[in-house]
């Protein structure tokens, strides 16, 4: 028997990475960036359409709602709907008042890296393989339609010369 003073054992299986990076007290930034994200992607289709691009949730403090924004204008619009903004949020339960806006020079929404699919592009699997095999059907020999590839020696003897 243990003693309510000594520690509980540890599980003889080992933890998901995820589960034991946030099972430490110093893990708890961490916690709160995931709830934020959450938040975020809660509050953004409240925003109105234009200033969703430009705005990002930096922070809930008390009360008080706190975006980041991307240039003064978005700033001033961002401020001009926030009576709405503290309103819609009001109405799905959260107990703000205000809305604090700040502006940022850095980008809030960092372009993806070369080779990584943009955000707003979304392909299923079989479209993409149907892609795949309606441009492998252009490169296909024998398709006299089809434009020659730069470099392709057949090219040069279809070519007219002048």
């Amino acid at each position: 028997m243990s003693s309510p003073m000594s520690k509980p054992r540890r599980a003889s299986t080992p933890l998901p990475a995820l589960q034991a990076a946030m099972s430490d007290a110093e893990t708890d930034p961490v916690r709160r960036a995931i709830r934020l994200d959450a938040l975020e992607q809660l509050l953004r289709p409240l925003l109105p359409p234009v200033l969703a691009g430009h705005c990002r949730l930096a922070n809930v403090t008390g009360n008080r709602l706190v975006y980041l924004v991307d240039s003064p204008v978005w700033k001033a619009k961002l401020r001009l709907a926030a009576p709405r903004l503290v309103d819609q949020a009001q109405s799905i339960g959260m107990t703000v008042t205000e809305v604090m806006v700040k502006t940022t020079l850095q980008p809030l929404h960092p372009a993806p890296a070369a080779g990584e699919p943009t955000a707003g592009i979304s392909i299923s699997a079989s479209a993409r393989a149907a892609l795949q095999a309606a441009l492998d059907s252009l490169d296909a020999p024998g398709n006299a339609g089809t434009p020659a590839k730069p470099g392709d020696s057949s090219s040069a003897a279809r070519r007219p010369k002048r």
